[in-house]
């Protein structure tokens, strides 16, 4: 016996029927047609991930299935993590300020250059950002690095 639309009673193909009890004219399907809930489960600039809400998705959802791993167990209520701490004392490292050769610079030695010589004829950190498309702090961090001269 083939399965039947419930709307208008045609018969429904069965690849149709094993999904869906209504046939795919208008009518039928602005009646019986529920939207779909969509769930943003990470969002970030590398690739965003998105889930239909269904049952399942929700079991999920509530059982922290999709929570980042990272946050800390304050924001996830799980357990607390060992991190980068030391096998021995149990202690996390100290972190050192960086040294200038480790730090890395955001700019190129042009725009450096740019910076200095629109410094020197009286523009404004802000002006010189707007002119090379930078930060106004990348502007003065390359102001101070040139007459500092400290190589970044």
């Amino acid at each position: 016996m083939m399965a039947q639309c419930v709307t208008c009673g045609s018969e429904l193909h069965p690849e149709r029927a094993e999904k869906y009890d209504y046939c795919t004219k208008r009518e039928c399907r602005e009646r019986n047609a529920r939207p779909l809930m969509i769930g943003a489960v990470a969002v970030n600039k590398a690739a965003d991930h998105y889930l239909v809400l269904n049952d399942r998705a929700r079991q999920d959802l509530a059982a922290g299935k999709y929570q980042d791993q990272r946050k800390s167990s304050s924001v996830t209520d799980g357990p607390p993590r060992q991190g980068n701490r030391t096998p021995s004392t149990g202690t996390k490292p100290v972190r050192r300020a960086p040294t200038p050769e480790r730090r890395r610079r955001s700019w190129t030695k042009a725009q450096e250059d740019l910076a200095l010589i629109y410094s020197a004829s009286g523009m404004r950190p802000d002006e010189i950002a707007e002119r090379l498309g930078v930060s106004r702090y990348t502007v003065i961090q390359m102001i101070l690095a040139a007459k500092s001269g400290v190589k970044l």
